[in-house]
């Protein structure tokens, strides 16, 4: 099995006129030799967006970095949200006109600049029903204001018709339906997002490793100097050292504070949002955000060629990895979907797959639903730096921040070896950075290299998910015909993404493949025989 390590050697793809790389690749004994000889500045342990974001603007920057996971690079919360790039149109309620104009500046730079080829622009119905929990006006100047602080970027929130809303969105309950808000977001899929900033993190230098489980920290006159680990794929006993550790587990967070200090008391809590993803009756044009009550809004997201409904917000105690949609989870999203979606569109037989990620609020009392989404940056007693909480959206500024940390620790311990984030490129692009459109355009028209055309919807789905890097992928497939084959009938992948995502993204295991680096799992089409196919794959290297 490979992981990769080394800046690769690009070339220029004439469909889109932007990079297309290949790694050489280190084996995971190579990386575990690297990791356990060099002394690293940074060491972030937890491979969520938080931390991935993290290592990247550190390697930008001009640190040693480190980056290990006990499980698999976004496998738990950051590969388990709403799939938004978005603004937070509710947090406007509150007042919290600033934090909204900042969300609207990441989500804008990701999806224009950093990366265009993985976000897709999305329309948005608010709904406003007669007996609501707001207005028609109340909305209409809502959605105004939020896209005023997004300079109108995604056009002017206005009011729809009821007619007109019924036709981009066939499944629209009309029944005492007054009016239409509208705006415009952004989406993605979390965990290809995820996945290549990874990817852009080991371009800028970074020694990655997942499925290497922290099972100690070290230490040197009191303070924490890395860690020990476990591999979890044979398990291979190594070490790292570091000059700083930086605990980015999420809701496991106070876990490894633990490590560091036995006493230390807790300083996040939990709450679970749940997420169904059943098969689509009719084409939607938009989104719907439905207002509940007063704070809480429920989505039904057209995404790929399914339909995402949720989220619950429900504070979560216990074991972070036994988070699971239960029955009720699945009642709640369900009646809260039938507030504006007609019943055919809600039958359980068509929920191909159900999901729930832990958001990681700050400690206090008080309705998860009303907790701020903040990042919460702290120091524990042996110097060992925690962060935790956050949003997707913001997941560029999240590492600017961290970084800024960094910069400001007494002592200044890395300041002098690290290029001030101020000076660093504010829109870096991600790999693969691409017009979508032209590759898919140019794997139509003849694969992306010599043979056989590629069928639309494998074409279009590799674009939106790889950008440029595509054509890698379809090299690949013009090569081994048998690699040109779809994954299972109903879905768009094709078995060159289980090799790509074997030699080129890290992928262990079947559920890495399966469930982030394509949407199987998510359609559930992932049967035990193509499970077990993936595995052969997978053994190969």
């Amino acid at each position: 099995m490979t992981t990769l390590q080394s800046v690769p050697d690009h070339g220029t793809h004439p469909a889109s006129g932007s990079t297309v790389s290949s790694f050489k690749a280190a084996s995971r004994a190579e990386t575990r030799e690297q990791l356990s000889t060099a002394t690293y500045d940074l060491l972030v342990i937890g491979g969520g967006i938080l931390g991935i974001s993290t290592a990247w603007h550190a390697a930008q920057s001009g640190l040693r970095v480190a980056l290990v996971d006990a499980g698999d690079f976004a496998g738990a919360t950051s590969s388990a949200s709403s799939k938004l790039l978005h603004g937070g149109l509710r947090y406007l309620q509150t007042g919290a006109v600033k934090l909204v104009a900042e969300n609207h500046f990441e989500r804008r730079a990701v999806s224009r600049q950093v990366a265009p080829h993985l976000a897709n622009p999305l329309t948005f119905y608010l709904p406003v029903y007669k007996g609501g929990p707001h207005g028609a006006a109340k909305l209409g100047a809502g959605v105004f204001a939020y896209s005023a602080l997004s300079a109108f970027g995604d056009g002017v929130g206005h009011l729809l018709g009821p007619a007109k809303a019924a036709a981009d969105v066939p499944e629209l309950r009309t029944d005492n339906l007054k009016a239409v808000a509208v705006y415009g977001d952004d989406q993605m899929n979390d965990a290809r997002m995820a996945l290549m900033t990874v990817r852009a993190a080991v371009e800028a230098g970074a020694t990655v490793l997942n499925h290497a489980e922290v099972t100690g920290l070290r230490f040197t006159r009191g303070r924490v100097t890395g860690a020990e680990l476990k591999d979890r794929t044979n398990g291979t006993e190594f070490g790292v050292d570091a000059r700083l550790v930086l605990n980015a587990t999420g809701p496991w967070v106070d876990h490894l504070r633990r490590m560091e200090d036995p006493n230390a008391a807790p300083s996040i809590r939990l709450s679970k949002g749940a997420h169904l993803v059943l098969k689509r009756t009719s084409p939607w044009k938009a989104a719907l955000a439905t207002p509940i009550d007063k704070y809480r809004i429920t989505f039904a997201l057209p995404w790929e060629d399914m339909l995402l409904l949720g989220t619950t917000d429900e504070e979560f105690e216990g074991d972070p990895a036994d988070v699971a949609v239960n029955e009720k989870d699945v009642t709640q999203i369900l009646d809260e979907a039938a507030f504006s979606i007609r019943d055919q569109q809600l039958s359980r037989d068509l929920i191909t797959y159900s999901f729930a990620g832990l958001r990681v609020l700050p400690g206090g009392p008080g309705d998860t639903s009303k907790a701020k989404r903040e990042t919460v940056v702290t120091e524990g007693s042996g110097g060992m730096l925690s962060v935790a909480g956050g949003k997707w959206t913001t997941f560029r500024h999240i590492g600017r921040t961290v970084m800024n940390k960094l910069a400001e620790l007494p002592g200044r311990p890395l300041a002098e070896d690290m290029e001030p984030i101020a000076q660093l490129p504010k829109k870096l692009p991600l790999p693969g950075i691409a017009n979508p459109n032209a590759v898919a355009h140019r794997l139509l028209v003849d694969g992306g290299t010599p043979g056989p055309r590629m069928a639309a919807d494998t074409a279009r789905h590799l674009a939106t998910h790889y950008g440029s890097l595509s054509f890698d992928i379809a090299r690949m497939a013009s090569e081994d015909p048998a690699l040109a084959e779809r994954i299972h009938p109903d879905a768009p992948e094709i078995w060159a993404q289980v090799v790509y995502a074997r030699d080129h993204e890290w992928a262990e295991t079947a559920d890495d493949v399966l469930r982030r680096r394509t949407t199987l799992t998510i359609r559930g089409l992932a049967t035990d025989e193509i499970r077990g196919r993936v595995e052969d794959v997978l053994g190969k290297k």
